[in-house]
């Protein structure tokens, strides 16, 4: 393990955490809140501190293998969220640090859990500050500092393999810094037209950007106590559903596209399969909502727009769906699991491995019946590697059994099993609302501090794709080389 060269991009993170802290600075100073610009700046001060205790002396082996790769980015999201919420509790806006510590995982993480029971009575730049966290973790925070910091290619290759969700991660062109501008190019131009078309739908500007920030991110963070549904406008509720659907969408195919490739973009089996289930839950569940609203274009609305913050895990709500039917409640808890595509910034299981895992299967069964034949698994006509296959396969295994011991520990708190297990759910696949007391009218608040840290990490476990998260955990990754 090169632990000077770990320490060295921490220390770097940090001095980038401390330069993302300006905006909601100014943000305080422009809502002429002095004493949350205080809370602000004092955080900057500790992050800048502690950057250059950690990059004073630069290594002079700059080497990054597979585990230094999975440290950096596990001790990454950790250390970024632990600064990250001072502001909340300096300020005393969030008087528990360990709330403050869960309402900044759940920022970073884009999952859009939070154990405020209302938001709207929190200052202008907090609310800012915990909005532009979703904006910030959406595409990946290491991903954001791979465009300025000067690594080589192979050394950054460990760090996006290991941030950047999917069963695969490759290059978009031959140098990997251009790959991440391009993909934060993309990511900015996105976010861009959906403040326009937020705005001329009646939002003021800062509500268009924080929500704009909460979709981008597929967070879901709002500062309404209603969500979106406060607004009471279909126009908004539409163009916030859309943009949840397209921040789902693989960003490579984006590229495709601004090359003219449209073949490549309907190719994909992953696109086809995902917008499937988005049409085809949108109705059965606009169907079985009919007898609530009586309206055909108004369960359609609230239907997609629950469908599309639910499967992207946004989070976001026009409705309490903790109220509809149980058919269409069974769909949105099994969308949790479902989640977007690879390479967006949604979180889930991703439609890419669950399209292995149904071809992977209906392969095993094939050879129950002809042992000896042999067959490829084929994705966008491509055939699977054996070890992008075991590799998803393992995924699957460590993510059933920390969602199993998630549910247990979190008993302990004596809630009913409806709470817990859409708990869970809600912060492994980095939704937000769940069922029962997490539905989305309710909050966190009333899990025991154990439950909350508990919850805090099954959420980086959920973000990070299990590995980096467990691999920390392991003594054999920091023995030195």
């Amino acid at each position: 393990m090169n632990r000077r060269m770990v320490i060295y991009i921490l220390g770097q993170m940090l001095n980038a955490e401390a330069l993302l802290l300006l905006l909601p600075t100014v943000v305080s100073l422009l809502y002429r809140e002095t004493d949350i610009a205080v809370s602000f700046l004092l955080t900057i001060l500790a992050a800048l501190a502690a950057g250059f205790l950690c990059t004073f002396r630069k290594p002079t082996d700059r080497v990054i293998y597979a585990r230094e790769g999975f440290a950096v980015v596990a001790l990454s999201w950790l250390v970024l969220s632990i600064f990250g919420a001072l502001p909340f509790w300096i300020s005393g806006e969030i008087p528990s640090y360990i709330d403050c510590f869960f309402e900044t995982v759940s920022g970073f993480t884009t999952t859009g859990a939070s154990i405020l029971t209302e938001v709207e009575s929190l200052s202008r730049g907090i609310l800012f500050w915990r909005s532009f966290t979703h904006w910030v973790g959406g595409m990946g925070v290491l991903v954001f500092v791979m465009t300025v910091i000067p690594l080589g290619d192979s050394r950054s290759m460990h760090i996006m393999r290991a941030e950047v969700p999917g069963p695969i991660v490759g290059k978009l062109v031959p140098r990997l810094k251009s790959t991440a501008k391009i993909l934060y190019g993309i990511y900015i131009l996105l976010t861009a037209i959906e403040v326009v078309l937020l705005l001329f739908g009646g939002m003021d500007l800062y509500d268009s950007l924080v929500h704009s920030f909460g979709t981008a991110g597929t967070g879901g963070f709002s500062v309404k106590n209603a969500s979106i549904g406060a607004y009471q406008s279909p126009y908004i509720e539409w163009v916030v559903g859309t943009f949840m659907v397209l921040f789902g969408i693989n960003f490579n195919l984006y590229f495709f596209l601004l090359l003219g490739k449209l073949r490549s973009v309907l190719q994909s089996e992953e696109l086809r399969c995902y917008l499937g289930i988005i049409l085809a839950s949108t109705l059965i569940i606009a169907a079985n909502i009919f007898s609530i609203y009586r309206e055909v274009g108004t369960s359609l609305r609230h239907a997609f727009f629950q469908v599309s913050s639910i499967i992207t895990t946004t989070g976001y709500a026009t409705a309490d769906f903790n109220e509809w039917p149980q058919l269409s409640r069974t769909i949105l808890v099994m969308l949790m699991f479902f989640g977007a595509c690879a390479g967006s910034t949604g979180g889930g299981l991703k439609t890419s491995r669950l399209l292995l895992y149904f071809r992977s299967m209906r392969r095993d069964l094939k050879r129950m019946l002809h042992p000896h034949s042999v067959e490829a698994i084929m994705l966008d006509g491509k055939p699977v590697s054996e070890e992008t296959l075991n590799g998803a396969n393992s995924f699957f295994l460590m993510y059933s059994t920390i969602a199993c011991f998630c549910v247990l520990l979190l008993s302990i708190d004596g809630f009913d099993f409806e709470t817990n297990f859409t708990a869970m759910a809600a912060c492994l696949n980095n939704i937000g609302p769940g069922l029962g007391m997490v539905g989305p009218t309710g909050n966190f608040s009333a899990f025991s501090d154990f439950s909350k840290i508990l919850l805090s990490f099954v959420m980086l476990f959920g973000r990070l794709e299990v590995f980096p998260m467990l691999l920390i955990f392991a003594p054999s990754v920091w023995r030195r080389r």
